[in-house]
């Protein structure tokens, strides 16, 4: 309850000490009321660092109350205001993927993230693409191929250039995570597609991918 958040974020980074002294069930009852609080800080460091204690709070409190109390924080981060905050959450998902399992994130994490690709906001749209490129490093190859890519491929007929050029991106780091067939397959076209683009780094980002693709 101390009211400077230094202070209580400095008690949930040391949280396994505490978690051995008085349990995780009275812990977590006085303790999510102040990670909600930090985690809606109106200060973007302070949810930066909750965003960082994250993995650490998940290990510590387990997968079901992770679900149930603190799922939904770590997926309005991914639509901060602040670029710091959305990049460090998509981070942290990949970390949550590596603790929790592939299995736990395409029930929980992946459709959400999917469901991304159809925002109204470009940057939304964005981030969509940078959780998909953390994500198939947690995920492997088979998640890759057949759940994200065609969301990747989706999203290549953007109305935004930015967004067009992330989803060529998207596409060169995807590539070597994934099987050779599939890859030039579904891949490729898409790349000849927007090599022809009128924007100029679409194009740039287009044929730097299809480089790896080809190399």
């Amino acid at each position: 309850k101390e009211e400077r958040p230094e202070v209580r974020l400095n008690i949930i980074s040391n949280l396994d000490c505490v978690n051995s002294v008085i349990g995780i069930q009275q812990l977590s009852q006085s303790l999510l009321p102040a990670i909600v609080e930090l985690a809606e800080d109106s200060k973007w460091r302070v949810r930066l660092a909750i965003i960082e204690y994250m993995p650490l709070l998940a290990g510590q409190l387990g997968v079901e109350f992770f679900d149930e109390k603190l799922n939904t924080l770590c997926m309005a981060w991914l639509v901060d205001h602040v670029y710091a905050i959305r990049e460090a959450a998509t981070n942290n998902l990949k970390k949550l993927v590596e603790k929790f399992g592939v299995e736990w994130a395409q029930s929980t994490v992946i459709p959400k993230v999917l469901a991304m690709a159809r925002d109204q906001n470009y940057l939304h749209r964005m981030t969509c693409l940078f959780c998909i490129n953390v994500l198939s490093e947690a995920c492997g190859p088979d998640v890759t191929g057949k759940v994200l890519l065609p969301t990747v491929i989706s999203m290549a007929n953007d109305n935004v250039a930015n967004v067009r050029f992330n989803v060529a991106k998207s596409l060169q780091k995807l590539t070597p995570r994934m099987e050779a067939q599939a890859t030039h397959s579904a891949i490729k076209p898409v790349l000849d597609k927007l090599i022809t683009d009128t924007d100029v780094d679409v194009k740039y980002f287009a044929s730097e991918a299809l480089a790896v693709l080809s190399g």
